[in-house]
């Protein structure tokens, strides 16, 4: 039982630690869905472009963001600095 309760704990831990990490540990799945949201602004400096999650996904209302150095970080649409970024960036090709 105190190994289950130990493994929960830490399974909670890891999900807290991803919601704070940066765009430097975003990954996006080949499947081109966000699970995991970035929620802090990257710099306008480090956009490349952005492109759209798949239909398919079952989180909505999300896009992905093409950094330099081949990363790429998810963000929430709704956010008001990813707004301001959309008139200044363009679709990936």
């Amino acid at each position: 039982m105190k190994l289950i309760i130990a493994a929960l704990v830490c399974l909670l831990l890891a999900g807290m630690w991803l919601q704070d990490a940066d765009a430097k540990s975003m990954h996006v799945s080949s499947s081109n869905c966000c699970f995991i949201t970035v929620k802090r602004k990257i710099s306008l400096k480090r956009i490349q472009c952005y492109k759209n999650i798949s239909s398919t996904c079952s989180y909505k209302n999300r896009l992905i963001l093409k950094l330099t150095g081949g990363l790429e970080a998810c963000v929430l649409q709704k956010e008001s600095w990813v707004q301001a970024y959309l008139k200044k960036i363009n679709l990936c090709q």
